[in-house]
């Protein structure tokens, strides 16, 4: 079991006799669980600390006092009425759990582990004896939520959420198992699972979930249970799509099924449609399926999905799903900036997404673009509180043009509030995206100081312990320490990102512009080595002893990013880059104004002011802001120094102007009568 991927998890415990051969099949990469990795990281430890002392106690409290735990204890007394708005409200305490779970893994707290059990003995007296479980409808089943439908699974192709319900469950009891040994969630969980098993199949009901996320759920409870059942469901789930008949001439995403992503069979799908956080889960469904079944239909399927989505649908700060109508993908290129989108769910999913096609293909490309979700797109979503958020993470606020979709502020909850539970799940789980093993090759994915214990093939008995040190995001020096029990040989595969070889993302949907780039250097024991590049890996192969050092520099300097000419929302505008940081301007350090500045040169200054949102590189650019005259008929160009920050801190100082893209010339400012 021990050499199964089960999602940064650890292993499943003793309580299931299982083989460690069921899964003949799998990611050729293995992930370095995140419990083997102990992080000390200036960047990230502060914010899973958050997490784990704000983030998580806050959303069990608003769980709480919104209702959501209420819905659950009246489902056991059968009566009341349900008193949250969503059928799939339940899933921000699954969410939560997990979460919690995934912190108990590393950091024992009784209190929380009693209060976790509290809550699952609410969940488990919600269950029906059949195993369904699912508060909007067993509250009073005469009277379900509008969405629900009048008997189970009628509407589970639409709204009523009923299998995404499922997948959240199965994914915080397996994230609870193995935090904690304990059957109590995961007993509730695979009765539920059992009961789907009994309902759907090629024989029996056929739907394509209306949400998907129940298919990552079902694989999860396979890698614990070994039951191949779920694992075959989870694939029929995915090939129910196209089975029912939409009107493929609509241009109405609704009406032609691509909302949902079920328009046409999945292998036959050539674009990344529709709303977008079902779409990502959808993706990883696919991913592990294909890596358990060796279903090479799949695989050419989510590479051209990730290709299409990568090279023409992927906001520079990592975001997808561009449409506020929908919280969908555009067309190819649409990636409006007024009207900006970019759920923060949908970048969530976009790294569970892209982790497992690195784990499938070990292309650092992968990789490269979950970093930049994680630094800019993701992290905004939450603020330096650790208990405010954004559902949606805006690339422009503009004075006079406010839209409906557009957050200048971050909120502490919503009454949809699926963005704060997801973050509370991913951030306890970053570590387990830091390394990898495939075979004797052990990829250093992230640069996230720390101590990880990596096992070696043949049969992960043979450890390395890596030490590593930096300042990143901020400084791109980078010390890896390798301990062994003895001498040992095997290849570092040290990932150099995408921004120090001068690509800015993979496909060129975006590009640096111009300029000579320092070179990236690699050391052993203080001696420069050349590396043999692969797939975007720097390969340091040898025979390794104790108290070898490996270093890494990184160029940090600042980029100036352009966009491709087919996206006509930033034809003539630059953005900025340093690191694996976007940078944006914000109204509290340049006059309360930022949409009539214009910046075509590169950063005059780039330094750490310690002082600033909790510590981060500020950078100062020479630009001219646009100044219209008294009399409305003049305009001018004053020159002035304008100030960077960091795009995820944004928006922690109170409402106001923000602009990632500037104009280059007068004539592309906007609204220079404000």
């Amino acid at each position: 079991m021990k050499n199964l991927f089960v999602c940064f998890l650890t292993a499943a415990s003793a309580a299931f006799p299982l083989a460690a051969t069921f899964a003949q099949t799998d990611y050729p990469i293995k992930p370095v669980l995140f419990t083997q990795v102990q992080v000390a990281d200036q960047f990230w430890l502060p914010r899973i600390e958050a997490n784990r002392t704000v983030t998580i106690p806050a959303s069990f409290e608003r769980c709480e006092s919104t209702g959501r735990v209420k819905n659950f204890e009246m489902a056991a007394l059968h009566q009341g009425k349900f008193c949250t708005v969503y059928p799939f409200d339940d899933t921000d305490i699954y969410k939560t759990l997990e979460g919690a779970s995934y912190s108990l893994a590393v950091h024992p707290d009784p209190a929380l582990a009693k209060y976790l059990d509290s809550l699952i003995t609410i969940i488990g007296k919600a269950q029906e004896p059949d195993g369904y479980l699912y508060t909007a409808r067993t509250i009073d089943p005469s009277h379900p939520h509008e969405w629900s439908g009048p008997e189970r699974w009628v509407k589970e192709h639409d709204g009523s959420h009923e299998l995404y319900n499922s997948g959240h469950l199965f994914e915080a009891a397996v994230a609870h198992y193995n935090a904690t040994g304990k059957r109590n969630l995961l007993d509730i969980a695979l009765k539920n699972a059992d009961l789907l098993v009994s309902v759907f199949g090629p024989d029996k009901r056929h739907v394509a979930p209306g949400h998907e996320i129940v298919e990552m759920g079902l694989v999860k409870l396979y890698r614990v249970t070994g039951k191949k059942e779920y694992l075959d469901l989870a694939k029929f789930f995915i090939e129910m799509r196209g089975e029912r008949q939409y009107d493929k001439t609509s241009k109405d995403v609704w009406k032609n099924g691509s909302y949902w992503q079920a328009n046409e069979p999945v292998t036959q799908q050539e674009e990344a449609e529709g709303h977008a956080v079902r779409a990502m889960y959808l993706y990883s469904g696919m991913a592990d399926v294909a890596a358990l079944t060796g279903d090479s239909a799949y695989i050419r399927a989510v590479d051209r999905l990730w290709e299409n989505m990568v090279g023409k649908k992927m906001y520079v700060h990592g975001g997808i799903g561009a449409i506020p109508d929908g919280e969908r993908f555009g067309d190819n290129y649409e990636l409006p900036n007024l009207t900006t989108y970019a759920e923060t769910c949908a970048a969530i999913g976009s790294v569970f997404w892209n982790y497992r096609m690195f784990l499938l293909h070990g292309d650092a490309k992968y990789m490269d673009v979950l970093e930049r979700a994680l630094y800019n797109g993701m992290i905004s979503g939450v603020g330096l509180d650790g208990k405010s958020f954004f559902y949606t993470n805006a690339m422009q606020i503009t004075k006079g043009k406010v839209f409906p979709a557009q957050e200048p502020a971050r909120a502490g909850w919503f009454t949809c509030s699926c963005c704060p539970t997801n973050i509370a799940r991913l951030l306890p789980s970053i570590p387990g995206y830091i390394y990898a093993v495939k075979g004797r090759e052990v990829f250093v994915n992230l640069y996230i100081s720390g101590k990880a214990t990596i096992g070696l093939a043949p049969g992960g008995k043979e450890n390395v312990r890596l030490t590593q040190e930096s300042n990143y995001p901020w400084e791109g020096n980078v010390k890896l320490r390798v301990d062994v029990a003895k001498a040992a040989s095997f290849g570092l595969l040290l990932r150099i990102p995408g921004w120090a070889r001068g690509e800015a993302v993979p496909d060129g949907l975006y590009q640096f512009a111009g300029g000579v780039r320092k070179p990236v250097v690699i050391k052993v024991n203080g001696q420069v080595t050349a590396a043999t590049m692969k797939n975007g890996y720097a390969v340091v192969d040898r025979k390794w002893k104790s108290g070898d050092v490996v270093e890494l520099e990184l160029p940090m300097e600042v980029q100036t990013v352009i966009a491709s000419d087919s996206v006509k929302e930033d034809r003539g505008k630059v953005a900025f880059q340093r690191g694996p940081m976007l940078y944006c301007a914000e109204w509290a350090d340049n006059g309360g104004r930022t949409s009539n500045v214009i910046l075509s040169g590169g950063a005059t200054s780039a330094k750490f002011e310690p002082g600033l949102l909790q510590g981060v590189v500020e950078l100062q650019i020479d630009g001219d802001r646009v100044v219209v005259g008294d009399d409305g008929l003049t305009i001018s160009t004053k020159r002035e120094t304008i100030h960077l920050i960091p795009y995820y801190a944004w928006a922690n100082r109170g409402k106001g102007e923000m602009n990632v893209w500037f104009p280059k010339r007068v004539t592309d400012v906007e609204l220079l009568t404000q």
